[in-house]
């Protein structure tokens, strides 16, 4: 099942996508938001998959999809933890700087709990105040789950992811240092975050799904040339189960919590990266210093991840980079 918000007041309205992303229904009548389905999945779910059927099916008339309609498919949420649970890209990082990476990195995630109060959807246009603040990409994929039990583990985990997506979190890298240096960041650092036009249940993935991984390449485009489309599958330390139970520690999770894996990274960046961070620290390491610079105002990024026929799961993320009052 594909479920996606157009855009409607702060919270979206809810639609159920067919499995091209040619065509939506209402879905109003079940739940009038993504986070009120969210709240009542147990219910909720069932009729959406029926309507889903349905329209597969050709049983209820469709209209024109259109991605650009919409919100982010959870136009805002009540906890969004962004991790870092692809550690090579840690390790490189540290690596062109000359920091070496504490053991403990291999054996407890890092998280921390970003802006949800605002997610922006695919064709939203990335806001900035100034081009000197470090403008780049984050190409991830995320998770959306139920309600988590406080002291969730393991396998127990798994059962609580109820949706998948990929996103763009933007990330202002210029702004960084000071904030980490007051050892109380991020803030000023990480604007709204972009996400893929639809949320999808594990099962449209196939065997792309392990459940707790999603095994296909993610690809990042800025300005129609590609910068990487590193397996999401491969080099993920933590995965979502694991990211889960490190969260559910010592509080419960609400339904609708958003947990995103980090920038997606492959040990050697054979098939490059999706960050211009990773790719300046690959040249710094190569070369000395960096030559690739951050966005400037007018450029264009493209996330997108493809099934085995080379479809589009989530459909595409289309953003242009924008001064705050052009937008």
């Amino acid at each position: 099942m594909k479920l996606a918000s157009l855009k409607q007041g702060r919270d979206g309205k809810l639609v159920v996508v067919s499995k091209d992303l040619s065509k939506y229904v209402g879905a109003g009548d079940i739940a009038p938001t993504m986070q009120a389905a969210l709240d009542d999945w147990e219910n909720t779910e069932p009729k959406l998959v029926a309507l889903y059927d349905a329209l597969q099916n050709g049983d209820v008339e469709g209209s024109d999809f259109n991605p650009c309609e919409c919100d982010a498919p959870l136009p805002r949420s009540y906890h969004w933890v962004d991790g870092s649970a692809y550690v090579t890209h840690v390790e490189l990082v540290r690596k062109a700087r000359g920091a070496e990476l504490p053991p403990s990195f291999w054996e407890d995630p890092l998280v921390y709990m970003g802006a949800s109060d605002a997610f922006i959807g695919p064709c939203d246009d990335i806001e900035a105040g100034s081009e000197e603040w470090g403008i780049d990409l984050e190409a991830e994929v995320a998770v959306i789950t139920d309600d988590v039990p406080a002291g969730t583990k393991g396998e127990d985990a798994k059962k609580h992811i109820k949706l998948v997506s990929i996103l763009n979190d933007v990330s202002l890298r210029n702004l960084i240092p000071a904030e980490l240096g007051k050892q109380f960041g991020f803030y000023q650092s990480k604007p709204w975050t972009a996400f893929a036009p639809v949320f999808a249940t594990p099962d449209e993935l196939g065997d792309a799904w392990d459940g707790a991984k999603v095994h296909l390449p993610l690809h990042a485009i800025l300005n129609g040339e590609k910068i990487g489309s590193p397996n999401a599958g491969i080099d993920m330390t933590f995965d979502f189960a694991e990211l889960i139970e490190h969260c559910a520690k010592s509080r419960s999770l609400v339904a609708g919590t958003v947990i995103g894996s980090g920038t997606v990274s492959n040990k050697g960046s054979h098939d490059g990266s999706c960050c211009l961070a990773e790719v300046r620290c690959l040249e710094t390491i190569a070369d000395g210093k960096p030559t690739t610079p951050f966005m400037s105002f007018g450029d264009r990024v493209e996330i997108d991840m493809f099934d085995a026929d080379g479809n589009t799961i989530f459909g595409r993320i289309d953003q242009k980079v924008v001064p705050f009052n052009e937008a």
